[in-house]
């Protein structure tokens, strides 16, 4: 199955803050470094990121850090745009059964499959000047299904079991599930066979530790975008230059500079001073710090942001007796002020959630059921649960037991604890006791949410692709247990027999408009039963100087830069 739509997963911890001194050191450096900003020449563009990538290597370790320079570097067979639509990068025309380039079949196993024939667009090189051909894409295909080798994605490459080289430009894929994603690849891994298939031929087992994306990352031969890498320092800058080899649009910039500041005082004031001249938006401040930095220096920049696909919600474990009743959990919903929330700590900038599907997306039902400010509804809720007596303004049930419910999430995630605060004073507000037990993200994640033993909510966020299918969150067959070695992220432990059809009859429905009626009855069934409480889509802040012009942000993890080569000085 195709990589795209992409399941879901939690996003990472904040990097950790520099010392001190290291902090000093920065914003003094800041003051001192040489680089020759755009504001002088305007033909070479410093951004400011805060994490460095883990490696190179275009299908080992999903990094967002990575994917924002492999955006200039590289470039997709296939790509969802800013309007979040799938088109064609590198390819000559969208596989489509309509237009004959994807065509069903039966795979060896008598199971339905589909084939998949992309043309590579003609004169696409490697920064070496050697062609991008259908044997890199072979290439790339037996890296991938090397159980060692290292790939993050495998189960792309396990559901793609056959694929032909038709010619030089042309490949066949022959993937065993029919699905309605067939044709969204994205980039599938490719790689330079004239230069990684030696160094993987040598020792399958061993390749990723010694890949020339790690060993000679600068190496022209390893990219095929608008730039490519001339320079790496770990853990400090990129410097990318333009591919000579492209025969794209040429991109405005002599010269790309990705630099690390982790601590994001530091990175505000780098901008300050004129050492970076962007912060990422994909990378950089949070909302709220960015709407700090806007109101006392939005004349001399401009700050944009945009709401995408990172959904922001209570996890509830339904194995708590007091969960388990929806009107219980109907209730916290209706007693949560969540407009006013938004506006007081994030300026609006983070729109309310009602579902799990962002109304950017073209399945998004506008009719979906909502759950607004009402603590009168919320009580009476509570009330028809058995949580009717009233004492210090707690509520209890008939047997006395209190209704008091623990409240999780990352510790030192300043913004989320400041939602908890929200949360806890407003259900406090209708008879709801909750205790906030927050740990580091490597507990929480690594243990807590991913064994299910949290007791009450647990706060954190999927980040996804446009018209995800929530098979791994929502089906029953993923909820995480010792039986399976807790493997799936139904962490609330969802179990609906009409879930699972519809999840089922949505992947395999290949016509758009009868998949988005299976849509609206998900997103319907889904604001009935509430397996989470939706808060808000958080935002992506692009702190941008003035002259410049043509970023445009997604909202998605096809990040700004795949269009780099429109980005210009603003005239």
């Amino acid at each position: 199955m195709p990589p795209t739509p992409a399941p879901p997963v939690r996003d990472p911890k904040r990097p950790a803050l520099w010392p001190g001194a290291r902090v000093a050191a920065a914003l003094m450096l800041g003051a001192t470094l040489a680089w020759s900003g755009p504001a002088a020449a305007k033909d070479e563009l410093v951004i400011g990121t805060t994490q460095f990538p883990s490696t190179f290597h275009p299908a080992i370790d999903s990094m967002l850090a990575k994917s924002y320079i492999h955006g200039m570097t590289r470039r997709p067979f296939t790509i969802r745009d800013a309007a979040w639509n799938l088109r064609c990068m590198i390819c000559v025309e969208l596989p489509t059964i309509e237009n004959g380039r994807a065509v069903p079949e039966t795979t060896p196993e008598g199971k339905p499959g589909i084939k998949v024939t992309f043309v590579i667009r003609p004169g696409l090189k490697w920064g070496d000047g050697i062609p991008v051909t259908s044997r890199d894409v072979v290439f790339s295909w037996e890296v991938g299904r090397h159980p060692k080798s290292g790939v993050s994605n495998h189960e792309f490459y396990r559901s793609l079991y056959r694929i032909e080289a038709d010619d030089e430009s042309t490949v066949t894929l022959h993937f065993d599930k029919l699905s309605y994603d067939y044709n969204a690849i994205g980039d599938a891994g490719l790689l330079p066979a004239h230069l990684e298939e030696k160094v993987f031929r040598a020792d399958p087992d061993t390749y990723r530790t010694r890949t020339l994306y790690d060993a000679d990352p600068a190496n022209p031969g390893l990219h095929y975008g608008p730039y490519r890498i001339a320079e790496v320092t770990a853990g400090s800058h990129v410097v990318l230059v333009p591919n000579e080899a492209w025969n794209g649009t040429k991109p405005h910039f002599r010269r790309v500079v990705v630099r690390v500041i982790e601590n994001t005082a530091a990175l505000e004031a780098n901008l300050l001073s004129g050492a970076i001249d962007m912060i990422a938006g994909e990378l950089g401040l949070s909302v709220d710090q960015a709407i700090a930095f806007e109101k006392r220096h939005g004349a001399k920049f401009n700050v944009l942001y945009k709401p995408g696909l990172v959904y922001e919600h209570l996890e509830p474990n339904l194995d708590n007796p007091i969960l388990k009743d929806v009107r219980v959990r109907r209730a916290l919903l209706h007693a949560l002020d969540r407009d006013t929330m938004v506006r007081q700590l994030f300026d609006g900038r983070q729109p309310v959630a009602h579902t799990g599907v962002n109304p950017l997306d073209w399945i998004y039902d506008p009719s979906v059921r909502t759950y607004p400010y009402d603590p009168h509804r919320a009580a009476a809720l509570l009330a028809e649960a058995g949580w009717t007596v009233l004492r210090d303004g707690i509520r209890y049930n008939a047997r006395g037991e209190r209704l008091t419910l623990d409240l999780a999430t990352t510790a030192g995630n300043r913004v989320r604890e400041s939602v908890q605060q929200v949360l806890q004073s407003q259900w406090r507000a209708v008879g709801v006791d909750v205790r906030i037990r927050n740990q580091p993200a490597r507990v929480f994640f690594g243990e807590t949410v991913r064994k299910r033993t949290f007791t009450g909510l647990a706060m954190f966020a999927w980040y996804s692709a446009p018209e995800n299918l929530p098979r791994t969150i929502l089906h029953s067959s993923h909820i995480p247990a010792a039986a399976n070695n807790f493997a799936g992220q139904n962490y609330a432990g969802y179990a609906s027999a009409e879930m699972d059809s519809l999840i089922d009859a949505i992947q395999v429905e290949l016509d758009r408009d009868k998949r988005r009626v299976l849509w609206k009855r998900l997103q319907a069934l889904y604001a009935e039963d509430l397996p989470a409480l939706p808060l808000f889509f958080r935002a992506d802040a692009f702190v941008l100087p003035k002259w410049l012009s043509g970023v445009e942000p997604t909202g998605h993890q096809d990040v700004s830069t795949n269009w780099i080569e429109n980005w210009r000085v603003a005239p």
